[in-house]
């Protein structure tokens, strides 16, 4: 890695983390400066950032991760003949967030999913995740006109081509995505006007989230440089399709490498018992971990009947309003070799933290493997047909309807609160509340619209 710095002519190291909200922060060393911090890494004021450490606390230090050594390819300055460089100045590696003592910090959201991960080996297991990431493109005067209503980039719709205008940036975006290591299967645009889809390819979940990040960032820089704004806000527009993540799933034994999800027996959906183990955990905690799968009080303003988002919890395959689909699986994928049947969950939306959402679905689906509850029949019909003494009746219940609502199945659900520990707990309850108390006391347009011409 010291070898293709050299060679690449890089000269600053961004060493990279997120908060628990998900946000990337970095610090810039000198790429003099690597040796020494890959050996004894680079310490800095963890109090300077929220949620990481206490004031007592400061005395934190970042230790990067060689895995996720990258070069930031519009970081490159221009030549003389200004054309862009070949070599890039500036790379980047992604760090966990160490404690004094060289423990990892329990704050730290990397270290949450690293966790849930030991968790998985130790059972047998490997958990690989491939996500969908939805986002608009804006013009960049949506900015100024952000308080009124936001302008999208084009009025393609779903999978357009000839109203697709930023087809060229999302090649862009996933060349620039390619250069750093980041495989994309696939991109297109989505249903609402300016809103487009990528899709990643099936990664272990921590490089799954890794990428994410990564992606994030990356997308913003490429639209900037389209004079475009991205937004992974869930639901800038009234009245259209959210952005969501929905993220597929699978499960392999560690022992010989297999899906542990497939079952060639199951003709119907193809499901082992450890899938649908796995299945019925998640479904069991799907209220309790809402808040972090959706963090925003926009969360919840996508989670609505009548965009294909999912409003109850439920399981099925054809069902696109369901919580959890199982796709069906390509023709050569009929056997319980890899990759085998995956399992799609969709109530989570990109602006979540993907380290820790991506633990807390470990997490839930390991508790089903091991506790084996009951799993609720698949609901293939259409959701909202169901009258509400129907789906009392079928066991079908509902997600969080605010964010309120799923800070409270949070604070009820024992085992999601004690899964990612204490300090990710109750710091994400205490920042999330007062988001969701600022909410609750602002007077918004809508009200004014409708109430003060007549009360």
């Amino acid at each position: 890695m010291l070898a293709e710095v050299e060679r690449r002519g890089i000269h600053f190291i961004n060493l990279e983390f997120t908060d628990i909200s998900g946000m990337a922060k970095c610090v810039t060393i000198p790429a003099e400066q690597l040796p020494d911090a890959l050996a004894h890494g680079k310490w800095f004021d963890g109090s300077a950032i929220e949620s990481l450490a206490r004031v007592a606390e400061t005395d934190m230090y970042l230790r990067p991760d060689p895995a996720t050594f990258a070069a930031v390819p519009w970081s490159a300055p221009p030549t003389a003949s200004d054309t862009p460089s070949v070599a890039p100045s500036v790379g980047r590696l992604i760090c966990d967030v160490l404690l004094p003592t060289g423990e990892r910090f329990e704050g730290d959201p990397r270290a949450a999913l690293i966790s849930a991960l030991e968790r998985a080996r130790r059972l047998g297991y490997r958990y690989e995740v491939a996500p969908e990431l939805e986002f608009f493109l804006l013009r960049e005067d949506a900015r100024e006109n952000a308080m009124r209503e936001p302008l999208p980039h084009d009025r393609g719709g779903y999978f357009d081509l000839s109203t697709d205008l930023a087809a060229d940036v999302r090649r862009e975006i996933v060349a620039e995505l390619a250069n750093m290591g980041v495989q994309i299967e696939s991109s297109h645009h989505e249903v609402a006007a300016g809103q487009h889809e990528i899709d990643f390819a099936p990664l272990e979940a921590l490089a799954a989230a890794d990428a994410v990040i990564t992606a994030r960032y990356v997308i913003k820089a490429i639209a900037q440089r389209h004079g475009l704004w991205a937004t992974f806000m869930p639901k800038p527009f009234f009245g259209r399709n959210g952005s969501g993540m929905h993220t597929h799933q699978q499960h392999f034994r560690t022992s010989d490498g297999q899906s542990a999800f497939t079952n060639a027996a199951d003709t119907q959906y193809g499901l082992s018992e450890t899938a649908r183990d796995f299945i019925a955990g998640q479904i069991a905690h799907a209220a309790g971990m809402c808040a972090f799968l959706s963090p925003l009080v926009n969360s919840y303003k996508r989670l609505v009947p009548g965009f294909e988002a999912p409003v109850m919890i439920s399981w099925g395959r054809v069902n696109r309003e369901a919580l959890i689909r199982v796709p069906r699986a390509a023709p050569n994928s009929v056997s319980n070799a890899a990759p085998g049947v995956r399992v799609e969950l969709r109530s989570l939306d990109p602006s979540c933290n993907p380290y820790l959402a991506f633990a807390l679905m470990l997490h839930t689906g390991l508790d089903g493997v091991e506790k084996r509850p009951a799993l609720p029949a698949p609901v293939e019909e259409g959701l909202y047909t169901l009258d509400e003494a129907t789906r009392r009746k079928r066991g079908v219940d509902l997600l969080p309807g605010t964010l309120g609502e799923a800070l409270a199945a949070l604070k009820a659900d024992a085992f999601v609160m004690d899964a990612l520990g204490a300090q990710i707990a109750e710091w994400f309850i205490e920042a999330k509340s007062r988001e969701w108390d600022e909410y609750r006391s602002f007077v918004h347009p809508w009200e004014l619209d409708r109430y003060l011409p007549i009360y």
